[in-house]
């Protein structure tokens, strides 16, 4: 059995009654995806970022922390935001 670690992407579920508050999903990278959902007051957006392992590279997490951030950022400030993601030890 091949002891890699095998991906097959990101991905998000969404109830069938939250369907229609669904303003649009991006998958921004193969690690980072968000889904921004219509609230009664403001925009609700929900950003996927599994982050990387401590196994991983400097440059890599660098990269990671780059990304999130611009992600976090892209948004303005009125809308709500919630981060989630896989956090690995």
């Amino acid at each position: 059995m091949d002891k890699e670690r095998k991906s097959i992407g990101n991905r998000i579920f969404v109830h069938h009654k939250a369907v229609p508050a669904v303003k649009e999903v991006e998958f921004v990278s193969n690690r980072m995806l968000y889904i921004v959902l219509r609230g009664r007051w403001c925009n609700i957006i929900v950003l996927y970022v599994p982050a990387p392992s401590e196994e991983k590279s400097d440059d890599s997490k660098d990269s990671f922390y780059e990304e999130l951030e611009q992600g976090f950022y892209h948004f303005p400030n009125y809308h709500m935001k919630i981060l989630f993601g896989e956090h690995y030890r």
